[in-house]
């Protein structure tokens, strides 16, 4: 078995590489070609916390993949990461376990190509500034795959920490990205001047009001996946004229902010546009003028994490990285 730490994955794999995989993941999912049971969540209440189990299997490349992610919000008060995560990669044709990779970086990678394709669909083709609502551990790739679909100039960060939000905005300058960023306290400004927005945040309420969202906006929500979690309004859900989503069956069962608008009475899962991979396809039609305001929510589905690891295995033998182990 090849064991691949974090940072032989990051010297490896990059979000380029990341986007042509998960496209690649998506076309395969239309083509029926992917088994994606639905993935298991255990909660932790008293540390406000969650484990999550994730079995997926590609019939055409012949593997398959279960991802076991940690969810710990207080960790790094202990000096502990946020999000742990492995994934264990395994050969379809014989049922050998062939790979055991990290899968924190893994799972940030994958869900910031989720939000790039999404992007590179749905936001306006001269999008110039990005609001980033949430500058914890997700949000650093939510930004580099909006870099990779669009020239931004300007990118704005908006954390109830104004002193993580500029941090964060140092570790994009020191990760080599030349575009000036500013800290700003004030959401609704930062909502009104954005082309597109990145929200990646647990929270429990809504982070910014839909009324200051300006016609041809594109919000990624990728922060909640549980039912009490609402990072979106109302209002931006029913003020958007398309939402796609990543996997719908996921998104049901636990994108919390379309959960209430649908319990609430004002919006229907039945308006939801598409998921992603009919994008990808050319099934449904993406961005079609300047003045929509368009949503991608993101809940995960563990053939994304199929996608990553087995584009990071095939790079690592191809590189003779990683450490080859018997168990």
């Amino acid at each position: 078995m090849l064991v691949v730490n974090e940072q032989q994955i990051m010297r490896t794999y990059s979000m380029k590489d990341a986007i042509r995989d998960v496209s690649d993941v998506l076309r395969a999912k239309e083509d029926e070609k992917i088994v994606n049971p639905h993935r298991t969540v255990i909660e932790f209440p008293q540390h406000e916390a969650s484990a999550l189990y994730m079995p997926s299997a590609d019939l055409v490349g012949e593997v398959s993949a279960v991802k076991v992610v940690t969810i710990f919000p207080n960790n790094p008060a202990n000096g502990k990461d946020t999000t742990q995560g492995i994934v264990l990669l395994s050969n379809a044709q014989n049922g050998e376990h062939i790979a055991m990779l990290n899968a924190s970086y893994l799972t940030r990678l994958r869900t910031g190509a989720l939000s790039g394709i999404a992007t590179n669909y749905l936001a306006k083709k001269d999008a110039k500034i990005v609001t980033v609502i949430g500058t914890g551990a997700m949000a650093f790739e939510q930004v580099i795959a909006v870099l990779a679909v669009r020239n931004i100039e300007r990118i704005l960060l908006v954390n109830r920490t104004a002193e993580k939000a500029q941090k964060f905005g140092e570790k994009l300058k020191n990760f080599g990205v030349n575009i000036p960023f500013e800290v700003l306290e004030d959401v609704a400004s930062a909502v009104r001047q954005a082309d597109i927005i990145c929200c990646a945040t647990r929270s429990n309420e809504p982070v910014f009001n839909g009324e200051d969202l300006q016609p041809g906006t594109h919000i990624n929500g990728v922060g909640s996946y549980l039912p009490h979690m609402h990072e979106v309004d109302v209002t931006t859900i029913t003020r958007a004229a398309k939402i796609v989503v990543d996997d719908f069956k996921g998104v049901k069962e636990e994108a919390g902010e379309l959960m209430h608008a649908e319990k609430v009475g004002k919006w229907s899962f039945e308006n939801v546009h598409g998921e992603l991979g009919k994008l990808v396809v050319g099934a449904i039609k993406g961005r079609e003028n300047d003045e929509e305001i368009t949503f991608f929510k993101s809940v995960g589905a563990a053939f994304f994490d199929l996608a990553v690891a087995k584009g990071v295995y095939v790079k690592a033998k191809e590189q003779k990285i990683g450490t080859e182990i018997d168990v």
